[in-house]
C-alpha cells in the first residue's frame, strides 16, 4: 500500500479506502458471485466494485453497469463481438453507451456473471480495471491517430503506455488506486483539439519548440457539482516519447501524496494547484521526477476548428478511407455491435474507433470496398449525414439507468432534437449537450447550448427541469460556457430552445 497524506478530518470515502483498498475486490469476485449482491457488504457493493469497473445502480437493482477501459477509443472487431455477446444474454436490459471519453459502458450485467465476463475480456485483451471512483478514467486521444494526413503526432502508443503504467498492463496497480478523487488524462496529436484538452486534469497538446515537435502540458481542468475550471498551462514542454509517461507518473504521485482529502468537494487537482500556486506545483513535480523540465513552447499547434469526422474521408495511407457514422445518443444494442464488428472485418481491417461525441468510425476501408460498405443496412440507422441538431447531440446516461441523474436525458434529448430539426432550418451546427445532474458527465459547459438536469416547481408540483448553459467553445481557443438561466421545466424547454436557436443561431422556421 502506498503511503498518502493523512487528512486532518477523514470523510467517509477516505475512511473506507483506509480500511480496504478498492482494488482488493478483484480477488473476491468469485465469492461475491456466489454470495449474491443482496448479501454483500454495502461498501463493497456500492463503492469498491467500481475499482474493477462494476457499478451497482439502485434504479436497476441486480442489474449492474460495467465500464470498460478503451484507450484512445480504439477497439477490434473481435473485442466488439465479445462485448456484444456479453450484453446479448441480458435481452432487453442489455445495451452499451459510448461515453464522452471514447469509452463503452455495458448495462444489464448480473453480478453472478462477472467472473466469466472477466475471463472473456482477458482472452481478447480487454479490461475494466480502475475505471471508477478515485482512479484515472479512460485516456483519450485523437480518433484519427495514425490515419489523418494532417495529424502532427500519432498518440496511439503513448496513450496505451500511459494506461499500462497506471493499471499495470490491465492487471491493477496499487500505486494509483487511492487518489483523492477521479482523474482525467488526454493526449492530443491532431490540430483541432479533438479531446477537449481544457477539461482534463492533464492534457498534452502538440507544440513546436525550436523546430522540434512535442507537447505543451495543461493541468487542472475539471467539472464538479460545486466548481468547473478549464485547465491551465504548467509551463512545460515534453518530447513525444517516454517523457509523457514519466510526467504523468510524477503528477499522479504528487497528487496522490498531497491532494486535498478532508473535503471531497475540494479533492480535485486544481484545488491543490490553487493552494500551492502553479510554480510550487511544477517544482514538486520536478522533484518527483528528479530533474528539471523544459519550459513550454510559446504557443501550441492547435489551429483548426474542431471536426466531428462524420462522413467518408481519405486516410493518409493511399487507397484507404475512414467512415464516420452517427450513433444517436451514443447507444448500442447487441445486434448493432455485431453488425459493426462484421462490417469492420469485412470491409476494413477489423478496427473500430469511438469519439468523444459518442459516434463511431470504421477506418482502413480500401477504395474498392467503399461502395459495398456504404450500401450496408446499418448505415440507415447510423447515418453519415444526420440532421443538424441530432448530429451534434451529446447526452449522459440520465435517470433511466443512473441514480445520480435528476432527469431523463437520452430519450428526451433525441426526441427534442428531432422535433426541432423538423421545424427549423439551421445555417450552422449548434452543439447541444445534456447532463442529468451537476456531475456534468454530458459536459454542458463545452456546448453551444448546455442543459443540466434539476428539479423545478411548476403549478405547485416538483417536475423535471434544466439549468441552461451557453457560450461553450471547442477546438482552438476553447472556452467553458456559463449558466445563463436556471429552473426551466422540461415541458417548457422546446419553446425556449426554439427561440434561442432563432434569436442566437440564425435558425428559420421551415415552410410546410
Amino acid at each position: 500500500m502506498v503511503a498518502t497524506a493523512k487528512p486532518t478530518k477523514m470523510n467517509k470515502f477516505e475512511a473506507f479506502k483506509s480500511e480496504k483498498d478498492g482494488l482488493a475486490v478483484k480477488d473476491e469476485l468469485e465469492k461475491f458471485a456466489q454470495l449474491g449482491w443482496e448479501a454483500m457488504d454495502e461498501t463493497d457493493l456500492q463503492h469498491r466494485l467500481k475499482w474493477v469497473g462494476v457499478f451497482y445502480r439502485p434504479v436497476t437493482p441486480g442489474k449492474f453497469m460495467l465500464r470498460m477501459r478503451i484507450p484512445n477509443g480504439i477497439i477490434t472487431s473481435e473485442q466488439m463481438n465479445v462485448l456484444a455477446e456479453v450484453i446479448e444474454r441480458y435481452g432487453e436490459d442489455g445495451n452499451a453507451d459510448i461515453t464522452t471519453r471514447q469509452n463503452l459502458q455495458l448495462r444489464g450485467i448480473r453480478l453472478e456473471d462477472v467472473p466469466d465476463i472477466f475471463l472473456r475480456f482477458q482472452a481478447v485483451g480487454l479490461t475494466s480495471v480502475q475505471s471508477g471512483m478515485d482512479n484515472v478514467r479512460n485516456i483519450t486521444g485523437s480518433p484519427m491517430a495514425g490515419i489523418d494526413a494532417d495529424e502532427l503526432i500519432d498518440t496511439r502508443e503513448l496513450v496505451q503506455q500511459v494506461q499500462d503504467m497506471i493499471t499495470n498492463q490491465g492487471q491493477g496497480n496499487y500505486d494509483f488506486t487511492n487518489l483523492p478523487r477521479k482523474f482525467n488524462i488526454a493526449i492530443e496529436g491532431g490540430r483541432d483539439n479533438s479531446v477537449h484538452a481544457e477539461i482534463n486534469d492533464i492534457a498534452f497538446v502538440p507544440a513546436y519548440k525550436e523546430g522540434q515537435l512535442g507537447f505543451n502540458v495543461l493541468v487542472g481542468g475539471f467539472f464538479s457539482a460545486k466548481r468547473c475550471e478549464a485547465a491551465i498551462p504548467l509551463n512545460v514542454w515534453v518530447a513525444p516519447n517516454q517523457d509523457v509517461v514519466e510526467l504523468c507518473r510524477a503528477i499522479l504521485t504528487v497528487y496522490r501524496d498531497h491532494g486535498l482529502r478532508s473535503n471531497r468537494q475540494k479533492a480535485r487537482l486544481m484545488w491543490l494547484i490553487d493552494e500551492w500556486g502553479i510554480d510550487k506545483f511544477r517544482a514538486m513535480v520536478e522533484a518527483q521526477l528528479g530533474h528539471t523540465l523544459d519550459t513550454a513552447a510559446p504557443e501550441d499547434a492547435l489551429d483548426w476548428e474542431k471536426r466531428d469526422h462524420l462522413g467518408v474521408f481519405s486516410q493518409k495511407q493511399p487507397g484507404l478511407n475512414y467512415v464516420g457514422m452517427h450513433v444517436p445518443i451514443g447507444r448500442f444494442y447487441a445486434q448493432d455491435m455485431f453488425d459493426l464488428a462484421r462490417i469492420a472485418e469485412v470491409y476494413g481491417n477489423g478496427e473500430i474507433r469511438l469519439t468523444v461525441e459518442q459516434n463511431v468510425i470504421i477506418p482502413n476501408i480500401p477504395n474498392e470496398n467503399l461502395e459495398a460498405f456504404l450500401a450496408e443496412p446499418i448505415l440507415e440507422k447510423f447515418t453519415l449525414e444526420p440532421k443538424p441538431l441530432e448530429r451534434t447531440l451529446v447526452s449522459c446516461t440520465g435517470a433511466q439507468f443512473c441514480n445520480f441523474a435528476l432527469v431523463e436525458t437520452k430519450n428526451r434529448a433525441l426526441a427534442l432534437a428531432r422535433e426541432l430539426d423538423a421545424e427549423l432550418e439551421l445555417p450552422n451546427k449548434v452543439r447541444i449537450h445534456w447532463t442529468g445532474c451537476p456531475n456534468s458527465c454530458g459536459q454542458p459547459q463545452v456546448a453551444d447550448i448546455g442543459l443540466m438536469g434539476t428539479k423545478v416547481r411548476k403549478d405547485g408540483k416538483t417536475v423535471e427541469g434544466v439549468d441552461l448553459y451557453m457560450g461553450g467553445k471547442v477546438g482552438k481557443d476553447a472556452e467553458l460556457g456559463t449558466c445563463v438561466q436556471k429552473g426551466i421545466a422540461c415541458d417548457d424547454l422546446k419553446s425556449v430552445l426554439r427561440d434561442i436557436l432563432i434569436d442566437k443561431f440564425g435558425a428559420k422556421s421551415r415552410s410546410f
